[in-house]
């Protein structure tokens, strides 16, 4: 592991240094690889080793969450990082970490609601208070100031049709997991519906990209790592699934948690040029994030591809989508 912070950190400077703009953080806990418990410590070091890259997390979970000390420590990052910090949320879903926590899945989506409400107020800069279904706080005053006025931006991510209207709800970024159907457009339709501009808003998605010539040998050590992530990942989301769809349902909002694999794109510049300009026009993608480190590999094997797709790709994206 220490090898892998030393590598992700030296990744995320020469990212910088090639000019890629986001560097993202997972969350996930109690899983053999570690990978990522705490995006905090991880954010502040990043952040500490470099002066434009802009930091998020696709996702922070909420529900295991203390709402002030969040509030706390994304007020700090924001100083540490002088006004580069932002922050993606969601509710979870794995039933391991819920009862390794100890908390009841069925309160997720309180627990996630009345987080973001929080740290809108903690971060006003004034005293509140608030009263809710899980959190009770009486006349605080959070400090330290966030650079950035009213906060780091928020970015919500979305599943299913009723997590889409309740980012347009909170007025959030998307982070679009599921069909088009169900989360973007329905998304949109309710910010247009209430007198607000879809082009005002950002869409940002994680999708691997490995560039190379030779897809055949390059390609091998990350598939590797992809069928990996897919037997972990999977297994989580399929337990998650089934414990609803076949068990007695949770109180509150059923998950419709997709079971695809993320997509890949894989070839020359040419080819992936090609391939995102498609994809990110279509969906109306704002941000594109490429994995530097999967699960199960180590972040330098993906150098050489990081930085052909900063160089030789992100120009004719940005050109193309202009």
């Amino acid at each position: 592991m220490p090898r892998v912070y030393a590598e992700t950190f030296e990744q995320v400077e020469l990212a910088e240094q090639w000019g890629l703009e986001l560097c993202w953080f997972t969350e996930h806990h109690f899983l053999e690889d570690g990978y990522l418990p705490n995006f905090v410590p991880v954010a502040g070091a990043a952040a500490a080793r470099t002066t434009t890259m802009r930091f998020s997390t696709d996702i922070c979970l909420l529900p295991f969450r203390h709402p002030v000390r969040l509030a706390e420590d994304l007020a700090i990052l924001d100083n540490i990082s002088n006004g580069r910090m932002e922050l993606g949320v969601g509710m979870g879903y794995a039933l391991g970490e819920f009862e390794g926590f100890g908390i009841p899945r069925s309160r997720r989506v309180s627990l996630t609601e009345e987080c973001i409400e929080v740290l809108r107020r903690a971060w006003t800069g004034e005293r509140f208070s608030f009263a809710g279904k899980r959190w009770n706080f009486e006349d605080l005053r959070v400090t330290p100031d966030p650079v950035q006025a009213g906060g780091p931006p928020l970015w919500m991510g979305a599943t299913s049709l009723a997590s889409a209207l309740r980012a347009a709800r909170f007025d959030t970024h998307l982070l679009p997991q599921g069909a088009r159907a169900d989360v973007l457009d329905p998304w949109q339709a309710e910010l247009r519906a209430t007198d607000r501009d879809p082009g005002n808003y950002r869409v940002g998605i994680i999708r691997g990209v490995f560039v190379t010539e030779d897809p055949e040998r390059e390609w091998t050590p990350v598939a590797a790592a992809e069928r990996y992530r897919r037997g972990v990942y999977g297994t989580l989301l399929k337990t998650a699934n089934d414990q609803v769809m076949g068990g007695r349902p949770p109180k509150g909002e059923r998950p419709n948690i997709p079971l695809s694999p993320l997509a890949w794109t894989v070839g020359s510049v040419d080819q992936v040029v090609e391939e995102l300009s498609v994809f990110m026009a279509e969906h109306g993608v704002t941000d594109l994030v490429t994995w530097g480190g999967p699960p199960g590999l180590a972040p330098s094997v993906m150098n050489a591809s990081l930085e052909r797709f900063a160089k030789e790709v992100v120009p004719r994206l940005r050109a193309n989508l202009a």
